[in-house]
């Protein structure tokens, strides 16, 4: 199956690297390219893409508001792109529903990769987005009369326990399945589960389900 692809930003030229880049990938197709914020909304909603890479700063509509509008909607996926590694971007891109966060400055075949990883419906954060920008969007969002943290429920076995940690790591399913000596398919099934429980909308809230109950630091 083809995965179509919206790019919007605000200079032509990373419009038109990045829908080339998308278009050397025989899976990939790139369905068109808009320059605002408002622009992006109304493409997604007319061609309903799989994934929309989407800046951040852009005319008429920034990207988080742009975002938050196409996620609420369903219209589509959101993997945001900026030159910017800040954390106020991180946090909004996170809270407007995006499933991805990259920096422009990222390989061509790791943004292939990373457009794929979302239209599969997983998430992914940069590697220079750290779990300190992670741990700080936990802080922001704790509730100061709350005592102790939030536990994991009981139904969430030992085993995916182990997998919600790696998660929280940063590490892919493949990396898991290595680490814990499982098959990747059995790490899909213990990550679906995980979401199921924890009803958490992709890797990014397990990650913070992980910090909020003390799993990582």
């Amino acid at each position: 199956m083809t995965i179509r692809v919206l790019v919007a930003d605000d200079q032509q030229l990373i419009r038109i690297g990045l829908a080339g880049i998308v278009d050397t990938a025989p899976d990939l197709q790139s369905i068109g390219s808009v320059a605002t914020g408002r622009d992006a909304v109304a493409a997604a909603a007319e061609h309903r893409p799989d994934v929309v890479l989407m800046d951040v700063r852009m005319p008429e509509m920034d990207g988080i508001e742009a975002t938050r509008r196409i996620t609420t909607a369903g219209h589509a996926r959101v993997l945001m792109l900026t030159t910017f590694d800040l954390d106020e971007y991180v946090f909004g891109a996170l809270r407007a529903g995006a499933s991805g966060f990259l920096l422009k400055d990222v390989p061509p075949l790791d943004l292939l990769s990373a457009v794929r990883t979302v239209a599969q419906g997983e998430a992914l954060l940069a590697p220079r987005v750290t779990r300190r920008l992670i741990a700080a969007y936990v802080n922001r969002q704790a509730q100061p009369h709350v005592k102790e943290p939030p536990r994991l429920p009981e139904a969430v076995t030992t085993r995916e326990r182990e997998v919600l940690l790696l998660v929280a790591e940063g590490l892919t399913n493949a990396e898991i399945a290595e680490r814990l000596y499982i098959g990747a398919g059995t790490v899909k099934t213990h990550v679906a589960r995980l979401l199921a429980k924890l009803d958490a909308r992709d890797r990014v809230q397990l990650v913070i389900h992980a910090y909020r109950n003390g799993l990582t630091g």
